[in-house]
């Protein structure tokens, strides 16, 4: 199984894919329910970060049973979606945006796989943060379709799950921040450090605290997505079906470079001089 869905806020439903089977994978960190399906020759699995019927809030989301799950059953790219509340004028209620690169804010997540002990100590690269080519591929995606698409985008990671004050917003302004959400990390940092390809397109729902001219609802968020919902299984889709069968990114070498010893690390050194 090449690729995995991870769907956010308001994005419940595969909705792409045929034959639909549900599973529920034992892995380390707890149990995680994948569903998987087909698309066209593709085998797809999906998971519903929130549950089936949005139920786990965003620091309460088994992130790591979700990434490993999808790990163990052969999963090496996952497209995830995410709501997010705009900081930029230009990032409007309804556009995508392609992240690439994040700030994080998170503060009680179990946030790696690498805990020390028999796991070792483990620090892995993360300049650039999401897989180039499957952003590649969402932007393309966005642009054929139609789509209002930003090519790039500064996530601010949240713990919530409360909304941000006007305060925090003005500071997260002020450090290059675009859009804000809850739940795009550690699931990238759990994903880089599986050897797994990730990438995110993100829908802006609502302008953020202190921007908007009205109190924050969650409620609006839903809809927002709802509404959105067809865009994103085409901007999905199309994804899906343009990128190439086999990685051409660097993505799982990071992970392999980051848990090599100092021998396999030199060897490795030597093999490509």
């Amino acid at each position: 199984m090449r690729v995995a869905i991870i769907g956010g806020t308001g994005v419940l439903d595969p909705g792409l894919l045929k034959d639909i089977c549900e599973h529920v994978i034992s892995t380390p960190y707890g149990d995680a329910a994948v569903k998987t399906g087909t698309y066209g020759e593709e085998e797809v699995a999906f998971i519903a970060r929130h549950g089936w019927t949005h139920s786990i809030p965003p620091h309460k989301v088994n992130y790591r049973a979700n990434i490993s799950a999808l790990k163990q059953i052969g999963v090496t790219r996952i497209i995830a979606t995410s709501a997010v509340g705009s900081l930029n004028p230009d990032m409007k209620p309804g556009d995508c945006v392609v992240l690439d690169q994040f700030i994080d804010f998170t503060k009680a997540r179990a946030s790696t796989f690498f805990d020390g002990g028999d796991g070792g100590v483990v620090h892995t690269d993360f300049t650039e943060p999401y897989c180039k080519e499957i952003r590649a591929c969402l932007i393309k995606a966005g642009q054929d379709l139609g789509i209002p698409t930003h090519v790039r985008g500064t996530y601010v990671a949240t713990e919530g799950p409360r909304f941000e004050t006007a305060a925090e917003i003005r500071m997260f302004r002020l450090l290059g921040g675009d859009v804000v959400g809850m739940t795009n990390v550690p699931e990238c940092v759990l994903a880089r450090e599986a050897g797994i390809c990730y990438a995110a397109v993100a829908v802006v729902t609502n302008f953020a605290a202190g921007i908007s001219s009205r109190p924050l609802s969650h409620q609006e968020v839903v809809e927002v997505m709802h509404e959105n919902s067809e865009r994103l299984r085409k901007i999905i889709a199309r994804t899906i079906e343009t990128l190439p069968a086999r990685p051409g990114c660097d993505c799982p070498g990071i992970a392999q470079e980051a848990t090599a010893t100092p021998q396999e690390a030199t060897a490795a050194r030597s093999r490509e001089a």
